[in-house]
């Protein structure tokens, strides 16, 4: 017989954590510790759920890298005592926390699923409730008494995904998360699906590494009809500037501006690294395939395949943090490291 689970919940801030002041029609920070009179649903889950809040709940518009940490630390304290972790964050930067949470978590063999909602919790029609449950039944599956999923997730309107694929493409919608390059992990519906065969999984039995060392000296620069060489040269003149993510037309492409390319080999010349990232919503970089990327390829641009905007600058903080060797820096960067490109 399979031991009942125990869930932590962290709550960040964000939506999911609110309730609505009927009197003054404001929103206020939901009480955790009074979960399941809200939701008396969690009752039934096979389970045990354990809360902790930060102590100043953020909006997610407001994230920070020392945040992440916050949420890393709460994970590495607790890491013994629990079978699984649900992360309440805000859905605005919600790809961005949980595809830096999946790096700094080394060797992860529990799962951390972050999740959200477009409504408060305490509202009518709220989609709170059904991500919040869900999330946690996800976080409590075993089999053969170990955790199913055993990676960092992001839960949102049925779907299960890895979250340093997930990007977030609407505002309004309750579906409000898509994995443009990677299928979901599991869709919930009657039953819950698993993609048995998308599931990462853990090397060997190693012990959690937490990594705490994060540089955010990056940028993302994005291409347009009228990219200026004054703009590529007031980003890369930016003090102590390391890397940047330069996001290109379609399959990687660039204009064929000779000051592009002279400026852009200057900055890698100087140690700057450049990753061609596609601001496509989906598919790959494909330098090389089209004459307007074969001079990117020769500087040579780090190519980021079908890496996400969020899961590229996110990785960038830290490998830039983990100290590696510029010799090195693009075969890693360019290695999948938690399934965040094909």
């Amino acid at each position: 017989m399979e031991s009942k689970s125990k869930i932590l919940l962290i709550y960040t801030g964000g939506t999911i954590g609110m309730i609505k002041d009927y009197r003054s029609g404001a929103l206020m920070p939901f009480d955790f510790s009074e979960l399941e009179s809200k939701i008396p649903e969690l009752s039934q889950l096979e389970c045990t759920i354990k809360s902790i809040s930060f102590e100043h709940p953020i909006d997610s518009s407001n994230m920070k890298p020392q945040d992440w940490l916050k949420i890393a630390g709460l994970i590495e304290q607790n890491y013994d005592l629990f079978d699984g972790f649900v992360v309440l964050h805000g859905s605005d930067t919600m790809s961005y926390t949980s595809s830096a949470l999946s790096y700094m978590l080394e060797n992860l063999s529990k799962p951390v699923v972050f999740t959200g909602s477009q409504l408060p919790i305490g509202d009518l029609r709220t989609d709170a409730k059904e991500n919040l449950i869900t999330s946690i039944q996800i976080a409590a599956l075993k089999e053969k008494n170990k955790p199913l999923i055993q990676e960092v997730c992001l839960y949102f309107e049925y779907k299960l995904y890895r979250a340093n694929r997930t990007t977030k493409v609407n505002a309004e919608h309750f579906k409000a998360f898509e994995s443009p390059n990677f299928p979901p992990l599991i869709t919930s519906g009657v039953h819950l699906k698993i993609n048995y065969s998308s599931l990462l999984k853990p090397k060997g039995n190693k012990k959690l590494v937490v990594h705490k060392a994060l540089d955010n000296n990056v940028a993302i620069l994005k291409l347009f009809p009228g990219f200026s060489e004054k703009l590529l040269e007031g980003v890369l003149r930016v003090p102590d500037l390391k890397a940047i993510i330069l996001e290109t037309y379609g399959a990687g492409n660039a204009p064929t501006e000779e000051w592009l390319f002279r400026e852009l080999k200057k900055a890698i010349e100087k140690g700057i690294h450049i990753v061609n990232v596609t601001q496509c919503y989906g598919g790959s970089v494909l330098m090389g395939s089209y004459k307007t990327s074969e001079v990117l390829k020769k500087l040579p641009l780090i190519n980021g395949g079908d890496i996400t905007t969020e899961a590229a600058i996110t990785k960038l903080m830290y490998l830039l943090g983990s100290r590696v060797s510029k010799k090195s820096f693009q075969t890693i960067f360019e290695t999948s490291l938690r399934g965040e490109m094909t």
